[in-house]
């Protein structure tokens, strides 16, 4: 059950990063009002993602490479996909920000995953 779980979080966290990725700008959720400092939008944007690649990689424990990979493809497929958007703008600093994220998340979550107790087989 608890597969599940990280299986509907993992979901969860990458529709929400869909919408605040691909939404107009006016819908876009912020967290303090849309006049934000850019440093809260940087933070917004590595937290997501490290959400994500911490979520994945439990969902895909000792497959490091896999789960980066995965990140990086949502992370440079989005930004792809604002090209369509009228009212969005691509931009390459922000894949590294998002990629960046998510490598950290994956990292942090492999870390921790090494030093917890295997179960019995």
């Amino acid at each position: 059950m608890r597969r599940n779980h990280l299986i509907a979080a993992a979901a969860i966290c990458l529709a929400l990063i869909v919408y605040a990725t691909l939404a107009k700008l006016a819908g876009r959720p912020a967290l303090m009002g849309h006049a934000e400092a850019y440093w809260v939008v940087i933070i917004e944007r590595f937290s997501a993602y490290g959400l994500l690649g911490f979520l994945l990689s439990f969902l895909l424990p000792g497959r490091f490479k896999l789960a980066c990979a995965f990140v990086i493809a949502v992370a440079v497929g989005l930004e792809v996909l604002q090209a369509v958007t009228p009212d969005r703008d691509p931009q390459f600093i922000d894949v590294l920000q998002k990629a960046a994220g998510g490598t950290v998340g994956v990292i942090l979550a492999q870390t921790i995953l090494a030093f917890l107790p295997r179960p019995p087989s």
